[in-house]
């Protein structure tokens, strides 16, 4: 049978070493952490490392950081490491019961108080759970960054500074005066240890430095080569590159099902106090406003009609607007999508029936429209508004990707009017930068005058902003023939 006080040890070393990697976890937490690993058992340690993150990890960002220091504090190495108190290390040393009982008296007369430099000794000599929650309480993971590294002794030297080192040293001195005293030749040798096992503590916190400046480093290097990655124009992507971006909008998509799972959540459980009908309430309680009244909104789910140029010149914007706009449907009452060059077809069933990238794949094989012809908007827009124009209702966005070159074609941009004064509103997504919208062939700018907001979305970065604006609907509305809100 598993002793529960050993069980309760390991936990609480194991929660001072993540707070030691700076997770931030509440005393409240830890004893959930508790309940969590008596309700799940032993027994399977998969379940026990979910049960454990569920309670102490709060924001997701930490997630990874936990999962770091669960692997590395139940690693056979360690594991085995902390296994061992300083008690049992001191005994495979030789020390005997009564050496040892000497020396526990003499750090008894030397520790009056927690502030006395005996406690730091007492950690470092201690590690495992005593030299974690020194490190902890120093806030030293928060200041180390990716940028330590020239002076990362310097730094290792003020963290040790932090843990008493310098205050352990002396204590130690005055512990070896008194166990020479008491023990003589043993009692010199047992401070030898005691001495050997401080370097070895403190070789283990310059050990840490050194490993959490290089993570962090690495952390560095990892979000810099998202944020490079995120500004790369389309065009410009490696096949290597798009895989990426595809996992970023992946994860994109994923939080903002998240952030619309915690609004309705809220929303359910009340909105916001609606003081008219509290103080009405509280005549019936002689002015106490005993029951407070709440306001009930209700937000309707917008329904989506995506229309993208699927030619050539803008195949990966569509792409990924096509994979982020299947990721979050359910923030949709319902998602419509069609697909164009020089004809219209709709897109939705497809994407329905298969995934969306071998859906995608099959768009661009020429199933439904033929991508070898040149773009024409004028022919597009005239045969959405004769299909579906009467479909749009005021609770209807209209998204339209395209970079607006119409070949010198008809523009079409009356349709936008009609069907503006339909939906709810028209956002247009163009790949092109803002610059070259007035250049040769392109209608952008009639466009832009047409639209409620237009969007630059040459790369990812441009692409989330834009799929934030659409799923939020913030937007400055206009009406036909006013100057649209532009996004960069």
């Amino acid at each position: 049978m598993t002793d529960p006080r050993a069980v309760l040890r390991v936990l609480d070393e194991l929660v001072w070493a993540m707070r030691r990697e700076g997770v931030a976890i509440a005393p409240s937490q830890a004893i959930d952490a508790v309940r969590a690993v008596a309700a799940v058992g032993l027994e399977r340690p998969a379940q026990v490392r979910e049960a454990l993150a569920a309670v102490l990890v709060a924001r997701a960002g930490d997630r990874d950081a936990f999962d770091a220091a669960f692997d590395r504090f139940f690693a056979p190495d360690e594991a085995a490491r902390r296994a061992r108190t300083l008690w049992e290390r001191l005994a495979e040393r030789g020390f005997d019961g009564g050496e040892l009982a000497s020396l526990r008296a003499a750090l008894d007369e030397l520790s009056p108080g927690p502030d006395d430099p005996s406690a730091a000794l007492g950690a470092l000599l201690g590690a495992g759970a005593d030299l974690d929650r020194a490190l902890a309480m120093a806030g030293v993971a928060r200041r180390l960054d990716a940028h330590s590294g020239p002076q990362i002794g310097f730094v290792a030297h003020r963290v040790l500074s932090r843990v008493g080192s310098g205050g352990a040293r002396r204590a130690l001195a005055s512990l070896r005066r008194r166990l020479v005293e008491t023990l003589g030749a043993r009692g010199a040798a047992l401070a030898d240890a005691l001495a050997q096992e401080l370097e070895r503590a403190e070789g283990d916190v310059r050990a840490w430095v050194r490993e959490t400046q290089r993570r962090r480093a690495l952390e560095h290097e990892r979000l810099r080569a998202e944020r490079r990655l995120a500004t790369t124009p389309f065009s410009a992507l490696s096949d290597a590159e798009i895989e990426e971006v595809r996992r970023a909008v992946r994860r994109f998509a994923e939080r903002l099902r998240a952030g619309a799972r915690v609004r309705r959540r809220r929303r359910s459980q009340g909105g916001r106090i609606d003081p008219h009908r509290t103080i009405r309430r509280a005549l019936r309680t002689a002015g106490v406003p005993l029951d407070p009244a709440r306001k009930r909104t209700r937000r309707d789910r917008p329904r989506l009609v995506l229309l993208c140029d699927v030619s050539e010149s803008v195949r990966a914007a569509a792409c990924f607007l096509l994979e982020l706009t299947y990721a979050v449907q359910e923030l949709f009452e319902r998602a419509r999508s069609f697909v164009f060059v020089s004809e219209l077809a709709e897109a939705t069933e497809l994407f329905a029936r298969e995934p969306v990238r071998a859906a995608i794949a099959r768009a661009w094989g020429g199933e439904l429209v033929g991508t070898g012809d040149n773009s024409n908007y004028g022919r597009v827009l005239r045969a959405f508004e004769a299909r579906h124009g009467r479909e749009l209702d005021g609770r209807t966005t209209l998204v339209v990707l395209g970079d607006g070159r119409t070949n010198y074609h008809d523009a079409g941009a009356d349709v936008l009017d009609r069907l503006r004064a339909r939906c709810r509103a028209i956002v247009w997504l163009c790949p092109e930068p803002r610059g070259q919208w007035a250049q040769g062939d392109s209608a952008m700018p009639l466009y832009a005058s047409k639209c409620t907001s237009v969007h630059e979305v040459s790369c990812a970065a441009d692409l989330e902003r834009a799929a934030r604006a659409v799923v939020s609907r913030r937007w400055r509305a206009t009406g036909p023939g006013q100057s649209a809100s532009v996004g960069g």
